[in-house]
């Protein structure tokens, strides 16, 4: 039996929206405040991640609640107010970070379906409320863009976990990419040159040399598998060719080891106070690990290891800014970001 429906019944079919892209930059974090309590409630969060210290067993967890959460949140915070954002009340990483995504949004603006946010791993603002904010936009694709030029668990990997665990709560999941880590990119190796050179340029002296900081991590990490400090080499490997420098006069290290077992070597603070002692009397600082400047490049290397510097016989010391949102900085990750977006744009 046929049934003929009239047309003038028919419920006209919903009007489709338009297909829309996120795209979501993520650093790694920072504390809503420079005091005691915004620091201890960030470092709880970030030391309680497994991907960051592995063994959260009973000892840890003593540790941590027992000591360093009681001791160490003073005193970074002072570090944190040393480099405060005063008038936005908020850490230089989180100012920087906004601003690339601003300044990416504004460079791919004649893809008008692409809504570009940002998000930190721990802190806020956080993934999970960014990934809200996008999927309410109508955003049904999502490529996550983790701000770490060189890959590790502690870091690139902990950003998907996170944004794994938002997605597993959703029933409707956006299709997913995510970035690969851009070590070796050529656009990378070429603006950190020039970023490098064009700050040498203002210097009022000629560094003898220049030192690569890279944040550090347990050996055992490493020994494990985790390709960081592989690519840590490749980046610096890249870097001194691209400016025609040997080793004796761009110098690998790392920096920021906490605890008490072997971290990569050789570390920064040692090396830099052994080449004051050595004679070395001007170098500058460049930590291409680091896609914005915080506390660790600010406060660490700016002040703490120039004090080291020059407590041991150094005289001139310089930091060479992150990327940040530089024009070379924004090239990388526009170029980054393009390139994934492929078949998506």
């Amino acid at each position: 039996m046929t049934v003929v429906v009239p047309i003038g019944s028919a419920k006209p079919a919903p009007e489709a929206k338009p297909e829309r892209v996120g795209v979501l930059l993520v650093n790694l974090g920072t504390p809503d405040t420079a005091d005691t309590r915004g620091v201890r409630v960030y470092l709880k969060e970030f030391l309680s991640d497994p991907r960051v210290i592995e063994d959260q067993g009973l000892r840890w967890k003593l540790i941590l609640n027992g000591i360093i959460l009681r001791i160490r949140p003073r005193r970074k915070a002072r570090d944190y107010q040393k480099i405060w954002n005063v008038d936005r009340d908020e850490s230089p990483l989180k100012t920087i970070t906004r601003a690339q995504a601003e300044k990416l949004a504004e460079a791919i603006a004649d893809h008008d379906h692409v809504v570009v946010d940002w998000a930190m791993r721990y802190g806020n603002p956080s993934i999970r409320s960014r990934i809200d904010a996008l999927t309410a936009q109508g955003c049904d694709r999502l490529l996550v863009v983790p701000l770490y030029p060189q890959y590790s668990a502690a870091t690139s990997a902990t950003v998907c976990d996170e944004v794994f665990r938002v997605l597993a709560g959703m029933r409707a999941q956006p299709i997913l990419r995510v970035t690969p880590p851009y070590y070796d990119d050529p656009d990378y190796i070429d603006a950190l040159a020039v970023s490098i050179n064009a700050h040498l340029a203002t210097l009022p002296f000629q560094p003898e040399l220049i030192v690569a900081s890279f944040h550090g991590m347990p050996q055992k990490y490493v020994d494990k598998g985790d390709p960081y400090q592989a690519q840590c080499i490749a980046t610096t490997d890249a870097l001194r060719r691209r400016m025609g420098l040997d080793a004796s006069k761009l110098k690998l290290t790392f920096q920021s080891r906490f605890g008490f077992d072997e971290w990569l070597q050789p570390y920064t603070d040692k090396t830099i106070a052994q080449l004051a002692k050595d004679g070395v009397k001007r170098i500058a600082v460049v930590t291409p690990g680091f896609s914005a400047d915080c506390l660790e490049t600010l406060e660490e290397i700016a002040q703490e290891n120039a004090e080291i510097f020059k407590h041991n016989g150094g005289e001139q010391f310089a930091l060479i800014p992150c990327l940040n949102d530089s024009e070379p900085g924004m090239d990388v990750i526009r170029q980054l970001v393009l390139r994934e977006l492929q078949g998506w744009i």
